[in-house]
């Protein structure tokens, strides 16, 4: 068995928890097409029946795939997607949940990417993750900082964190792989301040050498600046309309394998860092609905949740986990 077919029993079996009376579906593209074949090689020695879909790519993170395919992921046990552009925040993937149909999606996922993460410890990163969700939830006011310029205060009183463990095994449940965040919405049209996105964004790559400045006024980037990499971001937001702007997710990545290589699927996972996402926050209970979210990463972030230091230039401050 090759690594690559290693990992994707490991996706399989570890965190997917697939049983062999079960059936699966695994939705892929052109871009991310061998993975897709490597889980459905792997799927046909360890469920009832596994089917392999390949679909045309979608232009933009959060666009919905075809009709016909919302349809199938409602019927099937298990969805795992290895795709170029991202379904987790869209109505098919949360149609396909509340069917109590589990999902995994890979959105960007790579062999290099694969064949790495899928070796990381996920029961030790669950472990963390919950902790970090525990403060998240109980918490009023996050504080970013970073030495490049950010200060921005997120109001999250009252909103639910998530967690996502790399563990996706319970009817109705989803989550990225490879994983390992907590994440939640911002108390919807609060935020305020400016940030950097000096780790990598969403279809745009790395941009360490040109870091992005996003302002925020009432939860809302008034302003994208920058250079070109900006450019190419404000012109994404802008074909989209103002909903794109809404400052929709805020995330912390506890991934301990994983590095920031311009694939947003593993650079949001980097243990040490978070993620700011603007455009659709509906998984997360909001109400701005739109075929949108991008995530940008922050390197060397220090983070309070009120008064407590989570992050500090970039080194967790939870010990023992």
């Amino acid at each position: 068995m090759n690594p690559l077919q290693e990992a994707a029993k490991i996706v399989l079996l570890d965190c997917m928890g697939i049983k062999q009376d079960e059936i699966a579906l695994v939705l892929t593209d052109g871009p991310c097409y061998k993975i897709g074949r490597a889980l459905y090689e792997e799927g046909k020695n360890l469920c009832r029946e596994v089917f392999l879909l390949e679909m045309v790519p979608r232009k933009i993170n959060g666009e919905e795939p075809p009709s016909e395919v919302a349809e199938l992921m409602k019927l099937v046990d298990v969805v795992i997607a290895p795709l170029s552009k991202s379904i987790t925040h869209t109505d098919a993937r949360r149609n396909a949940c509340k069917a109590n149909t589990r999902v995994g999606t890979m959105p960007g996922i790579t062999e290099e990417i694969m064949i790495r993460t899928m070796r990381a410890d996920y029961n030790r990163i669950s472990m963390l993750t919950d902790r970090i969700t525990e403060i998240l939830s109980n918490g009023e006011m996050a504080h970013l900082t970073t030495a490049l310029g950010s200060d921005l205060k997120i109001p999250i009183k009252g909103i639910q964190a998530i967690s996502s463990t790399g563990l996706v095994k319970n009817p109705g449940k989803f989550g990225n792989l490879p994983s390992g965040e907590s994440y939640l919405m911002p108390e919807e049209g609060k935020a305020e301040g400016i940030y950097y996105v000096d780790g990598s964004l969403a279809g745009v790559g790395l941009v360490r050498d040109n870091p992005i400045k996003i302002t925020v006024e009432n939860g809302i980037a008034v302003k994208i600046e920058g250079g070109k990499d900006a450019e190419k971001f404000s012109g994404m937001v802008n074909e989209v309309g103002d909903k794109a702007r809404n400052l929709a997710e805020l995330g912390v990545g506890t991934n301990y394998m994983a590095q920031i290589n311009g694939t947003v699927l593993e650079d949001e996972k980097v243990l040490g860092t978070i993620h700011l996402a603007l455009g659709n926050n509906v998984s997360m209970g909001g109400t701005v609905n739109v075929g949108f979210h991008v995530d940008g990463i922050i390197t060397k972030p220090t983070l309070r949740i009120d008064d407590f230091l989570l992050l500090d230039n970039g080194k967790m401050q939870i010990e023992e986990y």
